[in-house]
């Protein structure tokens, strides 16, 4: 089964250049695509339950062009709009999430935002 995230395209070396100085080595390699992905303005995932069934969200954010502008991302479970959480963050970081979850991906097959992400949106480190 082909996934969006299989299909991405990685953004010109242009676009990269300006979002290199807000990453290390590591996620440099994904950085391309993970523009891409912030690019498109949207993902459906699923949430990793442990011993219980993933829970299908979508995402959806605003799409701007600079590292230190603001992005708004709001995340919907199970289509349910008393489960929508929203927060705002700068590109390079909301960017940075991105990267973590093509890499989780591309391991277990699974579109998920990264824990840090989910404390952020819970708010739980407020």
């Amino acid at each position: 089964m082909s996934s969006i995230l299989d299909d991405l395209k990685p953004v010109h070396q242009r676009e990269v250049n300006v979002y290199l100085p807000y990453y290390q080595d590591a996620q440099r390699t994904m950085l391309p695509l993970g523009i891409a992905l912030y690019q498109q303005g949207n993902l459906e995932g699923a949430r990793r339950i442990e011993d219980g069934e993933d829970i299908p969200f979508l995402a959806t954010w605003n799409i701007s062009l600079l590292p230190a502008d603001l992005t708004r991302c709001r995340v919907k479970f199970e289509n349910d709009s008393d489960l929508t959480y929203e927060m705002t963050l700068t590109n390079f970081e909301y960017i940075g999430f991105l990267i973590e979850l093509l890499t989780q991906f591309r391991r277990t097959r699974v579109a998920d935002f990264p824990k840090g992400f989910y404390r952020k949106l819970l708010k739980l480190d407020e």
